[in-house]
This record gives C-alpha cells, sequence and structure tokens, in this order.
C-alpha cells in the first residue's frame, strides 16, 4: 500500500530508497479514496528506527494507509528530541475521538520492571481500553504483547535466567488461520527479549488462542473474535538490529551470548544471515488484508 505518512518525516527517504512506495499528506489528499487508517504508539526510545521498520512493512500494496503515530504524554522519551515528537507524533488526547482500521502498540525496553511500575502503565490501559471501541483490529508486539496479554486477561511474565536473542525456527500450532496464509510448515523469526510467557498460563484464557510457537516459546496469540493479536517477537527487525543489540550488551558489559542462528558459524565478525524477510512482509500483509482491509467498515466511524 501506499502509505500516507507526515510530509518530511525520515523514515521516507529510507523507504524511497528501497522501492517502497511512500506517498506525502499533499499527494494523499488529491486521490479519492478512502484509505486505511493505522494507528501507531511507539514506545521505543528511538523512534525513527521503529518508523522505518513498522512503514516498511505496511507499504507497497495497491491501496492507500493512513498513518498516525503517538507516544504517551506520561513519559517523555529521552532518546528522542521533543522537537521531533511535536512534528511527527500526537498524544492519545489527539486521536481519541478518532476510530481506525488497525492500530500497533510496539515493544518497549521495560520488560524487567512490574507492569504496575511502568511509568506510563496507567495511560497505556486507558488507551488498551479506548481501542477496544475505536479500533478494528489491534496488532501487538514484544512487549506490547505481553503486556496486553497481562491487562486484558492476566496472563503473566516470567523473567529468563538468560536473554533470548537471535532467530528461532517456528510452527504453526492452527491450520488455515489467514494471519499464517501462505507461511511454510518451519520458519524463522528474530527474538530478542528477557521475560517469557507459558502456554499454560494462555491456555487458560478460553477466548484466547496458540497460533504459532517455537523454540523460543509461544510466539502468535491471539483473540480472534476481537481480533486481537499479540505476537512475541521481532519479524519487523532489521538486519543489523540484533547484531547492534548485542554490541551495545558487549560494550555495556553484560557478557552477552552471540545471538542464535544469526551469525554463519556463530561468528559475529561474519555478516548475519537474514532468514526473516519474507516472513515479516507476509505476516503484516496478511493482518492488513483479512484481519484490517477485507472486515473493516467502509464507514469508518461505524466500528
Amino acid at each position: 500500500m501506499p502509505i500516507k505518512i507526515p510530509n518530511n518525516l525520515p523514515a521516507a527517504h529510507v523507504l524511497e530508497g528501497e522501492n517502497i512506495f511512500v506517498m506525502d499528506a499533499d499527494r494523499a489528499y488529491s486521490q479519492d479514496i478512502r484509505p486505511l487508517r493505522i494507528l501507531i504508539l511507539n514506545l521505543m526510545p528511538i523512534k525513527h528506527v521503529t518508523e522505518t521498520q513498522l512503514l516498511r512493512l505496511l507499504g507497497n500494496t495497491p491501496l492507500q494507509v493512513e498513518v498516525d503515530f503517538i507516544y504517551t504524554k506520561s513519559y517523555i522519551p529521552t532518546h528522542t528530541s521533543q522537537d521531533y515528537l511535536t512534528e511527527f507524533y500526537g498524544t492519545f488526547e489527539d486521536v481519541r475521538k478518532k476510530k481506525y482500521d488497525g492500530f500497533i502498540i510496539t515493544g518497549a525496553p521495560v520488560e524487567l520492571l512490574e507492569y504496575e511500575d511502568v511509568i506510563y502503565w496507567s495511560e497505556l490501559g486507558e488507551i488498551m481500553d479506548w481501542s477496544r471501541t475505536n479500533v478494528y483490529s489491534t496488532f501487538h508486539i514484544c512487549w506490547g504483547a505481553q503486556a496486553a496479554l497481562y491487562y486484558y486477561y492476566g496472563v503473566p511474565k516470567y523473567i529468563l535466567d538468560e536473554k533470548i536473542s537471535g532467530v528461532f525456527r517456528h510452527h504453526l500450532c492452527v491450520k488455515h488461520e489467514k494471519l499464517f496464509r501462505g507461511f511454510d510448515d518451519k520458519f524463522f523469526v528474530p527474538h530478542s527479549r528477557h521475560t517469557q510467557l507459558l502456554r499454560a498460563d494462555i491456555e487458560k484464557v478460553p477466548e484466547l488462542t496458540i497460533l504459532s510457537e517455537g523454540e523460543a516459546g509461544v510466539y502468535a496469540i491471539a483473540n480472534l473474535e476481537r481480533r486481537q493479536f499479540f505476537i512475541t517477537g521481532h519479524a519487523e527487525y532489521d538486519p543489523l538490529t540484533l547484531k547492534a543489540e548485542y554490541e551495545r550488551d558487549l560494550k555495556a558489559g553484560l557478557n552477552p551470548h552471540v545471538p542464535d542462528n544469526y551469525y554463519p558459524n556463530d561468528d559475529p565478525t561474519r555478516e548475519p544471515i537474514v532468514r526473516w524477510r519474507s516472513v515479516a512482509h507476509l505476516l503484516f500483509a496478511n493482518w492488513l488484508n483479512y484481519y484490517v482491509y477485507q472486515e473493516t467498515p467502509y464507514e469508518i466511524d461505524r466500528i
């Protein structure tokens, strides 16, 4: 989909270089098309990196997508300037009265904190409550998935003895689910986290369905009736994201292990192998097509 994004958003230059079809606001308004409206709550500290990763996957198909970004008012990011946020982002107050076809909540580097100790936990809860009546389908990533499963259904997380980092094999637990249409029997997805969810806890919640799991544990969970998806991995990662995280942790003296199934022969001096690019594009395309575009009301105020 051609993505309608704010004029001058830095991610646009990266995406255009990859032949992803982006469209600035001026051109979008000249087209008589009802765009899909997608809201992204970006909880990551370096905003432009996550923006580029997600916009890359939402783009380059025949329909128009209009994207709004918000951040939490109760916590101001320290790695992104206020000028940047003012130009390209809003807060919940700016979108509270709007309706959206789709909503993405990203991960956040707060997973070792108890949920209630996260500065913006109360605000996030308000946003998630709002999404149930103002958004047609929601897509939660990593900590965003864990937080939503805890908030909605009381599913706990568990701290791991060692961080999960690498590219892991997965399989499907449910056949013929549209989110995974076109996937191979086995597929790879990056994971990078200090906590995990347990299948036994998820299975206690009748509304939830485990769609996929693998070497890194449960991967995709859904409340299909409410069109809520909870993804514990990072299909959106760039080829060098795990490398950057590994080198950052090395520099910090954390003694991290080499990311699994990432470097040839586990040799961090060599170029990483990308095993998940097609998975990422297919996952987001399926979500947009089957759970947003084909089902959302044409008159968006009916959501």
